[in-house]
């Protein structure tokens, strides 16, 4: 569910940000272009999750 969820947001925000971006610039509007760098940026953000230790250091631990 977490990676459906992730796309789906990934997608909204980057064809958001491909829309605003084309209209300031005065360039065409390229549907698939943001579909593509969603795409890349939602496997991009799972990687960064899965490399990203989950464990508290044990630093953290001492000072409670």
């Amino acid at each position: 569910m977490q990676y459906i969820v992730t796309f789906i947001w990934s997608f909204l925000l980057v064809s958001m940000l491909n829309y605003v971006v084309s209209s300031v610039l005065g360039a065409p509007f390229d549907f698939k272009v943001g579909a593509i760098i969603s795409v890349v940026f939602s496997i991009l953000i799972f990687v960064i999750g899965a490399i990203i230790p989950n464990d508290p250091t044990p630093e953290a631990a001492d000072h409670h």
